[in-house]
């Protein structure tokens, strides 16, 4: 797997809690995941599930597909 998708998708989650204006450890409260688990994710050091995409999708409060609008 291209690890591209990951540094996507981590600069499309990191895009969307900044402009909350929401830190790392505040998303991953809203989302139940672990508090490093954001930045993991941000960094492209994480292969996120799609449960978890979900979860990150909801405490954003948009729908998922406007997670996934990867770069091509």
């Amino acid at each position: 797997m291209s690890k591209n998708i990951l540094k996507t998708f981590g600069k499309r989650v990191r895009e969307e809690r900044i402009k909350q204006n929401l830190s790392q450890e505040e998303l991953a409260e809203k989302a139940s995941v672990h508090r490093t688990y954001i930045g993991m994710i941000e960094r492209a050091e994480k292969n996120i599930t799609l449960q978890n995409i979900e979860k990150i999708a909801k405490a954003l409060k948009i729908p998922i597909n406007n997670l996934m609008k990867l770069e091509k």
